[in-house]
């Protein structure tokens, strides 16, 4: 790796790191106040634990043998074999990647806010990661849906269609909150999370080619127009069909496009990111309120944004992808010369991971349920969870 994608990986994964604290800004000011702090606790657990399993055996089984079809192996254990011999590039992407593995349970925290357990969360995280993520991050990269040929240039199958998929199972388990749906109680903590989310969003996305080079120019390129495009398509959307535009939609529309964009961030060129944004913005503005008509209790709107938002990005791959604009050699999308074949691996892979994530997290759940249990007390609920899990309090008057 040359010194300058070094540098480039290296501050890309400090971006990523960023995200959890803005993700925790984002969804505890979506939460009801009393529950502020158990959810920055919830995202800041996983940037205490998966780091920490990613060194120890996570890596390996996600990347090593690159070449294998459904799992690693050990040899990477304790990343025993690796040095940093030569420019450390091997070093920072196992960095860069332990990066995705943190935040990727955190996003699932949002949908259970104010009723789970934090000890069965504490367990689930690292189940998660090995049951569930590990698996579908080796089959999207360097394993069997990778060689089938599908695209996810930074992880919009391998993170956002699995975890948002994984937080549908969790709440369907969980069951209902046992107070009414309340609305945000501090706008001012979403926005910050949202600025925050959309700056480390640039590594995550850019940082993704491992190098400081063209295709990394136009995924940073392409996360700035789709998270605007979305963001502007989610406003204009509520503003037409409820008569007003909010803060919360503005938010919402933001977080939608930069998950639809991630998995296309370095395939597609020109005025494609807007399309995608603008695609997914409405798309997910309605799917939000799914919930509400099927009767699962996603408290913060994962389903909606997530696993929409990166279901819709991941398949207008199919009709955008421009290997000719990146002279490079993957397939072409619909648009630009290429046929079908692109499309349905891009349905295959994710029909895979939906899946799989699925069955998995509603196991895993069940499994912990019958256990230590996953649901929190009904006075806790009632209360709060700041207090009653943690002793502790956001706001003192």
């Amino acid at each position: 790796m040359e010194p300058a994608g070094l540098t480039w990986v290296l501050i890309s994964s400090a971006l990523v790191l960023f995200m959890t604290p803005g993700l925790a800004f984002f969804y505890g000011g979506m939460d009801r106040r009393r529950n502020v702090l158990n959810m920055l606790m919830m995202n800041f657990y996983c940037v205490l634990a998966v780091p920490v399993l990613w060194m120890v055996l996570g890596y390996s089984l996600a990347q090593v043998p690159f070449e294998n079809d459904f799992i690693g192996g050990f040899d990477s254990f304790l990343l025993s074999d690796i040095t940093t011999a030569g420019d450390g590039g091997m070093l920072a992407t196992i960095a860069f990647l332990g990066m995705f593995a943190a935040i990727t349970p955190a996003l699932i925290s949002g949908a259970v806010a104010g009723r789970m357990k934090f000890a069965a969360w504490a367990v689930f995280v690292p189940l998660w990661l090995f049951i569930v993520y590990v698996p579908v991050f080796k089959w999207v990269y360097g394993g069997w849906l990778g060689q089938r040929g599908s695209l996810d240039f930074a992880g919009g199958t391998a993170i956002h269609v699995n975890a948002g998929v994984a937080a549908l199972a969790a709440v369907l388990v969980l069951g209902r909150r046992r107070v009414d749906p309340a609305p945000p109680h501090s706008m001012p903590l979403v926005m910050i999370g949202t600025g925050i989310l959309w700056f480390g969003w640039f590594g995550f996305n850019a940082g993704s080619a491992l190098n400081a080079n063209g295709q990394a120019a136009q995924a940073f390129m392409n996360t700035f127009l789709a998270g605007a495009a979305a963001g502007l398509a989610w406003v204009l959307t509520e503003w037409l069909r409820d008569g007003r535009p909010t803060n919360l939609g503005a938010a919402s529309g933001i977080v939608a496009g930069l998950v639809a964009i991630t998995p296309a961030a370095g395939y597609v060129s020109g005025i494609a990111p807007v399309i995608i944004g603008l695609i997914a913005g409405v798309i997910c503005c309605y799917a939000v309120r799914m919930k509400t008509r099927l009767g699962y209790d996603d408290a913060l709107d994962v389903v909606g944004v997530h696993f929409v938002g990166g279901l819709v990005g991941s398949l207008l791959i199919g009709f955008f992808a421009n290997p000719g604009f990146f002279e490079a050699e993957f397939s072409a999308g619909l648009f630009y010369g290429g046929d079908a074949a692109l499309l349905v691996e891009q349905a295959i892979a994710n029909g895979a991971a939906i899946v799989w994530s699925f069955i998995l997290t509603f196991v895993i759940m069940k499994v912990l349920d019958a256990t230590i249990g996953v649901r929190a007390e009904e006075q806790a609920e009632l209360t709060g969870l700041d207090l009653a899990l943690h002793a502790e309090t956001a706001y003192h008057d």
